[in-house]
């Protein structure tokens, strides 16, 4: 027996399972574009993490301060350390006020023991020497807390950070009132040389400590800020 296959049913059947659906196409092509914008993201996500390195958060961040290039340079050297942590970034700032508060304090208590100053010099002295003192203690108390602060959103951090804004605030204010002292020395050049020496030492204190400060108030939460 012969089996006659009909032309045109052959033709049709073929060209159904040829040509999918417009259905099937509409879905095909979404899923393609999916999967090209993830493709995307992803590429974008890896380029940017690949260019961001931590010396790069650590100028970001400095760009904030009163002083960026002394920030960037104080700083730089914690950049293994810092990574891109707001929060280890501000501790590092405030770690290295600390070390030069401690540097200007030893140096005006050398100078409170000399016996090359006047009368008046000393008085000068031993008050920068109480007031560097005060520093350095509000400063490593500052430490401390925002070590103990935790994260945002823990537990007592919006009150310890006001703690820590309060004393690096007055840190600064113990800087500038150890110069106060020597506003009214004499233009000798003694005098000079004295008053100078110390303002080097003191004003370098005031601007780490200061950047620190910008630092720590990029940390605080934002219903804090100054």
């Amino acid at each position: 027996m012969l089996l006659y296959l009909n032309p045109t049913h052959l033709y049709l059947s073929l060209s159904s399972k040829q040509n999918p659906k417009p259905q099937t196409m509409k879905s095909t092509s979404k899923l393609t574009l999916s999967l090209s914008l993830l493709l995307l993201i992803s590429a974008t996500t890896t380029t940017s993490s690949k260019t961001t390195t931590p010396s790069d958060f650590i100028k970001t961040s400095c760009s904030a301060t009163r002083y960026p290039a002394l920030c960037v340079e104080s700083l730089s050297a914690y950049a293994p350390t810092i990574r891109h942590d707001p929060h280890h970034l501000a501790q590092a700032a405030l770690s290295v006020s600390i070390n030069h508060a401690k540097s200007a304090h030893a140096f005006v208590t050398r100078l409170a023991r000399s016996k090359g100053v006047t009368s008046r010099e000393a008085g000068a002295v031993r008050d920068c020497v109480e007031n560097m003192s005060d520093s350095v203690d509000r400063l490593a108390r500052s430490f401390k807390e925002l070590a103990q602060a935790g994260r945002p959103g823990s537990r007592d951090f919006a009150w310890r950070m006001s703690n820590v804004q309060t004393w690096v605030s007055a840190a600064l204010t113990d800087e500038s009132s150890c110069m106060d002292g020597f506003a009214g020395s004499s233009s000798s050049a003694v005098n000079g040389r004295l008053r100078n020496s110390v303002r080097v030492r003191v004003m370098n204190v005031s601007r780490v400590t200061s950047n620190a400060l910008a630092l720590i108030n990029q940390v605080a939460p934002q219903n804090m800020q100054p």
